[in-house]
């Protein structure tokens, strides 16, 4: 009996115990995860709140005296930047102490970080092309120019890493898997992106139709996948299927490339840019300056230069749907909350499903109207960048016309955002389709690119509502 009661004894004090680790383990905090991650799709920051990518490519590899193009980069709006790598496969290999160096002007210019290796670029076509494998024993081997930098820092393992040949590219998903595997087991936190096989865009579905594996095979769920959108993606069916696919399958998706024209086709910019908008769906522009071999057009600077935007400059940067109009910077540098969608003080990304035909007769509580402030926001030898910001009065309007006069003889070469007529030293800008209904109080803006002599003082700005 007395042996009995002992085993009871133990028995009753081992379960003791074990309740009481167990409540030791349900009250003990969750870890909080690493920098960004992905929930329900979305990209959040380190800060749980919601990050949407705006931003350009820079080709830091091939340029790397070319520093200065972060903080021009992000004064023309961006959130965040794409920066070209190498492994040293086919390029000057770029050191870890170059890669913390690049972090930290990211970091400085309140950008985010997407590092991509570029020497996967085309494999199966590209004879000097590496590996995805190759290009995660790079990152491993500067792994300590990473290593803490989460909050701040993309991992895109390699640039378009299958060219056009199918039975290659139909090895995309056992790659990649294996690719994040190895970061994974390697310490890596960070949130991992993923670019499509076919030169990024993916025009098979082989990343489409795998995604949702490869995305489950990541064991911290943190991964990112990027489709580049060229000749393939010149229609806006096209576009919106693609994109809203891995959105109904809540599975996170930038538009890791994309460019206005392209040696294959037209791609369809416009919808790119408008349907990411919509979507909270990140885009990254191709590419900041530099480009050769017959993509030169695809600069949206010259010469590196930011006061020298490029047609293309203009539209990603100042067009509708653009950078400057729809970033938010990462609230991991203490900025706001990025909405998911432009608040009321800023454009819509595009007209009211069912706009009103003519403005009510009678506005209830306001006085149709409008108002208008005029800024240089850029001044070189000889040209400079306006910005003008229409603010509607109290009661809502369906368009608009601001109006002004030089008094130094400057002049209007290219605008955006709205029609621009000028007679001598008078101007007069009028609404788009996209921008001419305003809610009460609500606003938008234009901006163009003049030149000047002499002196170029702001003119006294007049707005009409219609």
């Amino acid at each position: 009996m007395k042996k009995r009661v002992s085993v009871v004894a133990a028995a009753l004090f081992a379960l003791i115990v074990a309740v009481v680790a167990a409540l030791v383990v349900v009250s003990a905090p969750a870890r909080a995860a690493a920098g960004f991650t992905v929930s329900g799709g979305r990209l959040l920051d380190a800060n749980g709140n919601q990050f949407i990518m705006r931003g350009v490519s820079h080709p830091h590899a091939w340029y790397a005296s070319q520093t200065g193009s972060f903080a021009n980069i992000k004064s023309l709006g961006a959130n965040t930047v794409r920066v070209v790598l190498s492994s040293g496969a086919r390029w000057t290999q770029n050191s870890a102490s170059d890669v913390a160096n690049v972090i930290s002007l990211c970091k400085q210019n309140r950008l985010i970080c997407v590092l991509e290796v570029h020497d996967t670029t085309g494999y199966g076509e590209e004879s000097a092309a590496i590996t995805l494998d190759q290009a995660v024993s790079y990152w491993i081997s500067i792994q300590s120019a990473l290593t803490g930098q989460e909050n701040y820092v993309i991992l895109n393992i390699g640039n378009e890493p299958f060219g056009n040949n199918e039975s290659v590219s139909a090895n995309w998903a056992t790659h990649t898997r294996n690719a994040i595997s190895r970061l994974r087991s390697a310490g890596f936190d960070h949130t991992i992106m993923v670019d499509a096989p076919m030169w990024g865009q993916d025009w098979r579905f082989i990343m489409r139709d795998n995604a949702q594996s490869v995305f489950n095979s990541d064991p911290d769920r943190n991964t990112v996948f990027s489709i580049h959108m060229y000749g393939v993606f010149d229609t806006a069916a096209e576009i919106t299927d693609y994109l809203g696919r891995f959105r109904s399958a809540n599975l996170p998706i930038v538009v890791g490339e994309f460019g206005h024209n392209h040696s294959d086709g037209n791609p369809d910019e416009d919808t790119i840019m408008s349907y990411a908008q919509q979507n909270g769906i990140g885009y990254i522009g191709w590419s900041w300056s530099g480009n050769g071999g017959g993509v030169e057009y695809l600069d949206m600077v010259t010469n590196f230069n930011a006061g020298q935007l490029t047609s293309w400059g203009q539209r990603i940067f100042n067009g509708a749907n653009g950078i400057r109009q729809t970033a938010r910077e990462a609230t991991v540098y203490g900025g706001g909350n990025p909405p998911t969608t432009p608040p009321t003080t800023r454009p819509p990304t595009t007209p009211p499903t069912n706009p009103p035909t003519t403005p009510p007769t009678s506005p209830p509580g306001g006085t149709r109207g409008c108002s208008a402030t005029y800024a240089i926001t850029g001044q070189w030898q000889g040209g400079f960048q306006a910005d003008v910001r229409v603010t509607a009065g109290s009661a809502a309007i369906s368009g608009w016309t601001v109006s002004w006069t030089f008094a130094n003889g400057q002049r209007v070469n290219q605008s955006w955002n709205a029609t621009v007529t000028t007679s001598g030293s008078s101007v007069s800008a009028r609404n788009v389709s996209h921008n001419g209904s305003l809610g009460a109080g609500a606003s938008t803006a234009f901006g163009f690119l003049g030149s000047w002599t002499g002196s170029n003082s702001a003119p006294t700005v007049s707005c009409a509502a219609s």
